[in-house]
């Protein structure tokens, strides 16, 4: 990533132009009946120090510009820090510049720019790109396409909307009919077309926030920006629930937009979860718990996707995520330990020796709940008398980041209510020398004054009724290192959803009395609980950094692109080469092979009667004796081809060779019989559930039976459970909710294994249909088949129910696949079932690998449960040093120096491409960062592994 360029696309650029002009004076009106020339407190101190700071670039709430030498000539206008940029975007960028060395911010200046003229443009758009800091390309519109699109649309429209406060009837003919929707439209468009002209080979696409919803659409519906690049659109405010969001007229234009990208983030799961949910209600599209699948022809090309039946699934996957906002705690700290911030400190300490002093800092957006604080504020002093003249409430105020914030959905804080509020309680509880609310706009105070009152306070609190990421908590916990006092935060914060902050005190900042006594009860609280609290708070804010959200955000978003690319993405992997893995393959001394069975070697049959065949094996094995499948006279009813069976048996037959099978099916029946017939073959079953150790014994006579291998096959191999120690009570309650789904979709099947639960929805074959335009001159068109359709829907809802209700309390994961989707273990896969086998302790390394005691179960196990197993850092522990050289714990054991898998899991191939001397090669028909690729055509994996032998044996079948 460091050295690929980031284009960030937000409304505002962090730097803005100013026309110089006269300053005018201050128009605030004396709120609170201060009179001039005398001070009531150090804060008025504050204010009058603070009316012409000095420069400080570091300091967020400067609005002076950067200063330029006296004798500088004066421009007609100069470079400014943006007062409408988003601030936590830019310093969590900021924060990571050591590693972000390559970036270009596009957006408005924030200001009028009609006025200027094409020479005035393209000296600030020279200008603007050679900031070292910032480099920028802006976006010119308008300002009366500007003001309709920001003014009218997004904060009297989808502002309202994200935060659940829908105007009120007759007044919403606004919200659901508004002309400005054009405006909106244009000026993304404006965004698209500069992103486009800007655009360079490599580039990742960082889509910020609900002004630019429709962006990352227009930009895949350019055609001009390729497939491969990246596109990650987040989401920095909330999301409501489907129900609040259907309201919109345009909610599907702005969602197919939204889905142009290859991952949308959000602060919280829930509004993760509320995403998922709207775009399933409203675009019908597969809701899954990790994303959405969209139907192909919508936004960008289709791709194929592999699911856990190995069966194509056409359409995009855009990957949802939650990615939670923090801030740099590093600079933080250098700032806090500057002698200005030490000096302000004493002097409140000095000025309010004695008295418990609460901050708040918010904007003046009603949703901040400014005015239910300070109703809070007033139940706490009337009802706690003892506090009167010694608590004060220190209210800093941010302006709204509306340029036309006297909007009927955004009156400013000075409204009457707030005012009177203010005033009532000034009245009631003021002194000669007391004042119990003192309000401070953002311009009154410098970065260290604000420092100093966060590490000066008793309490802060946060009463906001619905809000993405509260930032300003995370500044009060760090400021607060050494005195650990507490924090009283809405629950209506995102912040508040994680556990970390789950020390805080809980507020419904409706209740004004609940708001009041917590309050008290953060003003009275003893130092050993408040430093427990702050201690949890404390290290959720150093591992939930600004630094961790930009990386974090922006390697999912190069996942998310490359997982999904277009089938075509996948011919420019070469084929697998038998001419330059052969002789590898021949001249190494320790070999180890993994390849899938269903989809790879054996093409399973899925229709609802083969299924039925499967069950009826399943339940006749563990009736019969010896393994016997369930048919007449002990005959299996599922079988795996012969020729499949011979090239494993010729494989493991070579002494030099670990071969294992990868499988979702169960032990019992047709695994249980293949491990007979060939001993000496390792098999994963139920994708990582169950491993069966290398066998002793030679298998069969090549030609025999499985049924005849399972009744003569001793010393097969002893088969371990992997999650022995795993709660599977959950399967009770799942398959509860999978009846209920089943009984309504017609044909479903439910497949309960031993550790995991199968729902199929669809049985009825290819789920698609032809059917005749109206216009004969259109031709034949295919669809989806209706029925696939609704059980499509209804196994969407089954998965999200299922994750909500079961996933976090059980741990468990969902696995999609284009007819059926699978439920297991959250820790439990295929590439981790392969870690443990590569593990030092596990039976490609032990040499009591081939015994089937209980002590190589319990070292298998123990080596799997182990967190390092497969991190790929090369510490001894994991794969990483698997074929390097390293000497084995057991002594004399040969490393493998051939490792070869052929998958279409593309999790295990990403982790193999790590370890020295492995060979991948992937089976799926999209992307994938293997080294080789090969056809899902069953015949051709059994060539290729008829090629291994070949090469084994010294032949020339490896050409």
């Amino acid at each position: 990533m460091s050295t690929q360029r980031v284009v960030i696309a937000s409304l505002f650029l962090p730097e803005s132009v100013s026309i110089p002009s006269p300053r005018p004076a201050d128009p605030r009106p004396d709120v609170f009946g201060a009179r001039p020339g005398k001070a009531l407190s150090i804060v008025d101190d504050l204010k009058d120090k603070s009316r012409n700071p000095p420069p400080d670039e570091s300091n967020p709430f400067a609005t002076a510009a950067v200063p330029r030498p006296a004798s500088a000539p004066r421009a007609p206008w100069h470079i400014e820090p943006n007062p409408h940029a988003n601030g936590g975007l830019k310093n969590a960028v900021d924060s990571l510049r050591p590693n972000l060395r390559h970036k270009l911010w596009v957006g408005t200046l924030g200001t009028s720019t009609d006025p200027l003229g094409p020479a005035p443009r393209r000296a600030i758009e020279h200008a603007m790109a050679a900031l070292p800091a910032h480099p920028s390309r802006p976006v010119w519109v308008p300002d009366a396409e500007f003001h309709s699109c920001y003014a009218d649309f997004c904060h009297r429209v989808l502002w309202p909307c994200l935060h659940y406060a829908i105007p009120d009837a007759p007044k919403t003919k606004t919200f659901y009919e508004s002309a400005s929707f054009n405006q909106y439209v244009a000026v993304n468009q404006r965004f698209a077309d500069a992103i486009i002209a800007a655009h360079n080979d490599g580039d990742i696409i960082w889509v910020n926030d609900y002004h630019l919803m429709l962006l990352p659409g227009l930009l895949r519906a350019s055609g001009k920006i390729p497939p491969t690049t990246p596109i990650g659109f987040f989401m920095h405010v909330a999301f409501p629930s489907s129900e609040i969001f259907r309201c919109l007229s345009v909610r599907q234009h702005l969602l197919r937009g939204v889905l142009g990208a290859d991952l949308v983030g959000f602060q919280t799961a829930s509004y993760a979860r509320h995403f998922r949910q709207t775009v399933h209600r409203i675009l019908a599209y597969e809701a899954l718990p990790k994303g959405i699948m969209v139907a192909d022809g919508d936004g960008a090309a289709g791709e194929d996707k592999v699911g856990e039946d190995g069966q194509r699934a056409r359409g995009r996957f855009v990957d949802v995520g939650v990615f939670p906002m923090g801030i740099d705690v590093g600079q933080l700290k250098l700032k806090k330990q500057e002698p200005e911030v030490k000096e302000w400190i004493q002097l409140l300490a000095q000025r309010y020796a004695g008295m418990k002093i609460v901050v708040g800092r918010d904007k003046l957006d009603e949703i901040q709940g400014v005015r239910h604080k300070i109703k809070a504020f007033e139940y706490f002093l009337e009802h706690h008398p003892e506090f009167q003249g010694k608590a004060i409430l220190i209210q800093i105020a941010l302006p709204t980041q509306s340029l036309h914030a006297h909007t009927p959905s955004h009156p400013l804080l000075e409204a009457p209510d707030v005012t009177e509020a203010i005033a009532r309680i000034n009245a009631r509880f003021s002194t000669l020398t007391y004042q119990p609310v003192v309000f401070l706009h953002t311009q009154d105070l410098t970065f260290s004054q604000y420092l100093a009152l966060l590490s000066a306070a008793d309490a802060f609190i946060v009463t906001s009724l619905r809000e993405g990421m509260a930032l300003r908590t995370h500044e009060f916990v760090e400021c607060q290192e050494g005195r650990w006092r507490p924090l009283v935060l809405s629950e209506f914060a995102g912040s508040y959803s994680y556990s970390g902050f789950r020390s805080c005190i809980a507020i419904n900042p409706w209740d004004t009395r609940g708001t009041g006594e917590a309050i008290n009860q953060a003003l009275t609280m003893s130092d050993e609980e408040a430093r427990m609290r702050w201690e949890d708070l404390h290290n959720h804010v150093t591992t939930q950094t600004a630094q961790a959200f930009v990386s974090t955000f922006l390697h999912r978003t190069l996942r998310a692109n490359a997982e999904d690319q277009a089938p075509g993405a996948a011919a420019a992997v070469p084929r697998l080469d038998m001419g330059k893995v052969g002789p590898r393959y021949r001249y190494s001394r320790r070999r180890v092979v993994v390849v899938d069975l269903e989809g790879t070697l054996w093409r399973r049959d899925l229709s609802r009667e083969g299924l039925g065949r499967m069950e009826d094996d399943y339940r006749g094995a563990g009736a019969g004796e010896g393994g016997e499948g369930g048919g007449q006279g002990g005959k299996p009813l599922v079988e795996v081809p012969e020729e499949v069976l011979d090239v494993l048996e010729r494989l493991t037959g070579d002494l030099r060779n670990e071969v294992w099978l990868l499988s979702g099916l169960r032990v019992r029946g047709l695994l249980e019989r293949i491990g007979r017939r060939v001993p000496r073959l390792g098999i994963v079953a139920e994708n990582g559930c169950f491993i069966k150790m290398i066998g002793e014994g030679p298998g069969p006579r090549r030609g025999g039976s499985i049924a005849a291998a399972a009744a003569a096959g001793a010393g097969a191999g002893e088969w371990v459970n992997m999650v022995s120690n795993f709660n599977l009570s959950w399967k009770t309650a799942c398959l509860e909710i999978l009846h209920y789904f089943a009984e309504r979709t017609p044909g479903s099947f439910i497949e309960e294994r031993d550790a995991s639960i199968v729902f199929r929805f669809w049985t009825g074959g290819g789920g698609t249909m032809q059917v005749q335009g109206d216009d004969d001159s259109i031709g034949v068109g295919v669809v989806e088949d209706p029925g696939r359709t609704w059980a499509r829907r209804q196994a969407a809802e089954a998965q999200n129910h299922i994750f909500d209700s079961l996933g976090e309390q059980y741990g468990l994961r969902i696995i999609p696949g284009r007819n059926s989707f699978l439920v297991l273990p959250n820790n439990v896969s295929r590439s981790t079932a392969v870690g443990a086998i590569l593990h030092p302790n596990g039976p490609v390394r032990s040499s009591a690998a081939s015994s089937s005691s209980s002590s190589s179960s319990s070292l298998l196990t123990r080596a799997w449960m182990n967190p390092d197993v497969f991190d790929g850092s090369g510490s001894g522990v994991g794969v990483g040093s698997v074929g390097s050289g390293a000497s084995s714990s057991s002594g004399g054991v040969i490393e493998p120096t051939f490792i070869l898998a052929i998958s279409g899991d593309e999790k295990l191939l990403r982790r193999l491409n790590e370890v020295e001397g492995a060979e991948t090669c992937s089976t799926g028909g999209r992307g994938t960062d293997a080294r080789w690729r090969v056809g899902r055509e069953t015949g051709e994996v059994v060539r290729v592994l008829w090629g291994l032998v070949g090469a084994g044996e010294g032949g020339s079948d490896c050409s």
